[in-house]
């Protein structure tokens, strides 16, 4: 049941991201310096916080309860940081994640408060987000489209 669960997570959180991507780019595309106040940009923006705040939920329970490899990693740090795919899983990609994250929420608050155009924080999110992916090629990539 467990390995089910991980699999089913894991399916989610992976094509989620694709979702959160494409959010991302709205987000930059629509929030350009004439249009802060603008309706458009403005959802944008909300859709891609929100899809990051899901993404982020699904990733955490992942990291905390339901990924095994996570689980065995916690049990020994040490060793877990000598090993390049299980350290990037530990540290730096939720890391990452969580800086992406603060940045696209800052974002829309300075555009709702302020009036400022958010497009640079919100394509730093972005950047951010792409960056820290797994892709595949890499010594800890995973499948574009896991099914």
């Amino acid at each position: 049941m467990m390995r089910f669960m991980y699999s089913a997570t894991l399916l989610v959180h992976s094509w989620l991201r694709w979702a959160v991507i494409l959010a991302g780019l709205a987000a930059v595309i629509s929030s350009g310096p004439r249009d802060v106040a603008a309706s458009r940009s403005a959802r944008a923006g909300l859709w891609f916080t929100i899809l990051l705040d899901v993404q982020f939920l699904i990733g955490l329970a992942l990291y905390l309860f339901i990924s095994p490899n996570t689980t065995a990693a916690f049990r020994d740090m040490g060793a877990a940081m000598h090993v390049a795919a299980t350290r990037f899983f530990l540290v730096e990609h939720p890391f990452a994640m969580v800086v992406a994250i603060a940045l696209a929420h800052i974002a829309r608050v300075r555009a709702e408060r302020r009036g400022r155009s958010p497009r640079m924080l919100y394509a730093a999110s972005l950047i951010i987000l792409l960056v820290a992916q797994p892709w595949p090629g890499l010594p800890f990539g995973r499948p574009l489209f896991r099914l």
